[in-house]
Order: structure tokens, then C-alpha cells, then sequence
């Protein structure tokens, strides 16, 4: 097995240290080729890891595969410096909503003619969009994970609630109503500022965060349907003790969630583990249901994260760059993957072998209908500044939903074209 350490990606500093740690290359004219690999924290475990490396090696004996995890904290400047010189690694996992960012730089292959072989017609619309630019591709999907609703199922049994009826938004505002007691009991916790959870209402109301425009793009909170989006907001959020000027951050809401009776929150799946760590009582009485849409045939929209795997235009060896994506955003992989780390598969073909683990299952009903943040390079300026929680939070606390809607669509808009 030519398996490497992976301690020399993880103390990149400089463009110094990008250029020794990247870059594939050739260990001889006759020898196997050495392919670079940037992988993310905990995007995959150690022993899915080595379990695809000696596969993928012993298939293609001309490679060999040196991975280095990368940490999350600071990744956009490593990246950013490596697609920038002649050395960089020859496969780097971005988060799906930062390909644009990259693309940008020039530095990015177009992989567009290579979509057809990697079965890019079942890909996620969640990690696909994004990996587009302009029309082309250049992000390939590699995995999903997006919110659910983690509910208490004894909560739910003694208000006689079933969540398998939850269908619809009014049903389940309606089930929420009546989980809201006995006194001392929240039917949700939801805290004012969760602008992910808000983005799937407007998504689900036919708006959107921001629209692209002939002359650039414009905020769109303020248009009828993004108003729309925010008031179902306001009347689910009303049925809980969540705060107003918080995210689920400040405080901890799995912390919340295990603490107290809280009859649901809105969060991805790994949640409820947290949960019961912090409180073991809670062990067999946590359950999960993808978030409702408006017409029960088709689920909530839901915010997509995950990853894309790009390919460096400084890539030693793009063909065997593109062999390593193509195994590993392939059905076998990524079934390998799901079971291993409990993420939803790039393919919406793939949903089925996730349906034994009931949050994974959850998840991938509302992958099927993910959306991400708009695609353009300086979204990463809305989020620092982020005018979408200060607006939620003045809607919860009175303020006129229009008024305030406007003015958070102008400073997205002002962000959006610097």
C-alpha cells in the first residue's frame, strides 16, 4: 500500500510551504505518477480513507496517491495561494458555495466536457449549481448534508402528533401549535437569527436571497415572495423560546435541545448524537423527518452544504486528476462514503442506500429539493457582514417586515457589486 503521512498540509503557512506539500508529480520517466490530494477535516475518516487509496492504487498501479488533510480555519487563503502558483496539488475538496470564488481566479479547470462521463444528469442540484460558473463546470459534487427537523418522539406520542403526516408546512405548523403544550414545553426551538432555515421558507415561496441582474445582482428579500418566506418564519419561530437576536450558535441549541422539553429543532442529523451525549435519558426518543414543503409532493427546500472536488489548472497530470474524481465521486465510493461518514451521496439516484440510517434518509428526501447560497464570488462579502440576521431579527422584534426587507436588500446589494 503507498499509503503517506498526512501531517504536511496541515502546517501550511505560506505560499513557501504550498509550493513544497502540492503538486503532483512523476517519481521517473518509468515510474508511477504522484498525485496530490487535498482532502478537508473529517470529510472522510482515516479508514475510509486508506480502504480508497489502496483500491484506487491497486486499480491504477501508474498512480500513486498522497492525501494531506486540510483544516477548515484559514482554507480559502491556502487555496486561493495554490491555484495562484505552478505547484499546486493536483485535486482540492472546496465547499460547494466557494467554487465561484475560485473559479474566478482563472486558476480552476473546466471540466463542462466531462460532466456526460461522470453522470452529471443525477447530481444533486444543491452541489451542482454552484460548481457551475457562467455555464460551465467546474466543480464536481462529493458529498451533501443539509438540515432536518430532530424531534422528540415521546414529545410527539403524547400530543398525539404522527410525523409521517407532516406533508405540508401548515400541517406542521399546525402539530407545532399543539406541541407547544403543556406550559414549560416548546413546540420548537428556534432561535431568530437562522438565516439557512429562512432561506428554504423564500426558496419554497418562489424567491430568492438575491437575483442576478443585467447590471449585476440585487438584494431580494424585500420582493412578495421572500416576505412570504419570512412570515412563516415568524409564526413557526413564535411557537418556541428561541431568541431573537441569536443564532443557533449563542447558546448551543443541540444544548438547548437536550436540556429542556423542546419537542423539535431544525439541524443537521449529527444533532440528536450530541443530544444524547449531553443528556443519555434522551437515548431512543429522538427521531427525524425531512422539513416539510408547501404541497406534500414535494419536500422544503433545504440549504445544501457539502463539497465539490476541483481540479487545478496547475494539476502535473489532469487525466490522472480526473481518474482520482471519477472514482471518487462514483456510485461504489460514494455509497462507501455515506455509510462510512453519514452524508447524503452526490446522486439523487443514490437515496436509497441511505434509507437503513432514518437521518441520512431524512436528509436526502430534502437534498432532492437543496438550493445554495447565489452563485457569485462576492457572496462571501453578504455572509461576513451578514444583513440577513440583523433583518430577521427586526422583523421578530416589530419592526416593519417591508421597510426592513428593503433595507437589507440594498446592503446585499451593495456587497454583491463592490
Amino acid at each position: 500500500m503507498k499509503f503517506r503521512p498526512l501531517a504536511c498540509a496541515t502546517v501550511l503557512t505560506s505560499v513557501m510551504a504550498l509550493t513544497a506539500c502540492g503538486g503532483g508529480s512523476s517519481d521517473g520517466d518509468d515510474g508511477p505518477v504522484t498525485l496530490d490530494v487535498w482532502l478537508m477535516r473529517d470529510s472522510v475518516s482515516q479508514e475510509f480513507e486508506e480502504e480508497f487509496v489502496t483500491a484506487f492504487e491497486d486499480a491504477h498501479p501508474d498512480i500513486d496517491v498522497n492525501v494531506q488533510i486540510q483544516e477548515w480555519n484559514g482554507i480559502g487563503e491556502r487555496v486561493t495561494a495554490a491555484l495562484a502558483s505552478n505547484d499546486a496539488p493536483d485535486v482540492i475538496e472546496v465547499g460547494n458555495t466557494q467554487v465561484a470564488q475560485y473559479a474566478a481566479s482563472g486558476g480552476v479547470t473546466d471540466l463542462t466536457d466531462r460532466v456526460a462521463d461522470l453522470g452529471g444528469e443525477d447530481w444533486l442540484p444543491g452541489l451542482a449549481e454552484p460548481g457551475a460558473v457562467d455555464g460551465r463546470q467546474y466543480g464536481i459534487p462529493y458529498y451533501a448534508a443539509n438540515r432536518v427537523v430532530i424531534y422528540r418522539t415521546d414529545l410527539f406520542e403524547a400530543a398525539g402528533v404522527d410525523p409521517a403526516e407532516l406533508t405540508t408546512r401548515d400541517a406542521w405548523l399546525a402539530a407545532t401549535e399543539r406541541l407547544n403544550e403543556p406550559e414549560g414545553q416548546q413546540g420548537i426551538y428556534l432561535p431568530g437569527q437562522n438565516w439557512y432555515a429562512l432561506s428554504g421558507f423564500i426558496w419554497d415561496e418562489g424567491g430568492d436571497l438575491a437575483v442576478e441582474t443585467d447590471g449585476g445582482w440585487e438584494g431580494a428579500l424585500d420582493t412578495p415572495e421572500a416576505l412570504a418566506g419570512m412570515e412563516f418564519y415568524q409564526r413557526l419561530q413564535a411557537l418556541g423560546e428561541g431568541p431573537r437576536d441569536s443564532d443557533e450558535a449563542e447558546p448551543p441549541q443541540v444544548e438547548v435541545f437536550a436540556g429542556g422539553e423542546v419537542a423539535q429543532i431544525i439541524a443537521v442529523p449529527g444533532g440528536a448524537n450530541l443530544a444524547v451525549e449531553r443528556n443519555p435519558e434522551l437515548e431512543g426518543r429522538i427521531g427525524f423527518f425531512p422539513i416539510p414543503g408547501k404541497t406534500p409532493d414535494t419536500p422544503g427546500a433545504v440549504f445544501t452544504g457539502g463539497s465539490d472536488l476541483i481540479i487545478p489548472a496547475a494539476s502535473h497530470d489532469p487525466e490522472a486528476a480526473f481518474t482520482f474524481v471519477e472514482e471518487l465521486t462514483g456510485d461504489r465510493w460514494q455509497q462507501e462514503l455515506s455509510r462510512a461518514m453519514s452524508y447524503v451521496p452526490n446522486k439523487t439516484t443514490l437515496a436509497d442506500e441511505v434509507a437503513d440510517d432514518p437521518g441520512v434518509a431524512a436528509m436526502a428526501v430534502g437534498a432532492a429539493n437543496g438550493r445554495a447560497t447565489p452563485n457569485t464570488p462576492e457572496w462571501a462579502a453578504v455572509e461576513a457582514e451578514n444583513p440577513i440576521k440583523d433583518y430577521m431579527t427586526a422583523v421578530l422584534t416589530g419592526s416593519d417586515p417591508a421597510g426592513a426587507a428593503r433595507e437589507a436588500s440594498e446592503v446585499i446589494t451593495r456587497a454583491l457589486n463592490p
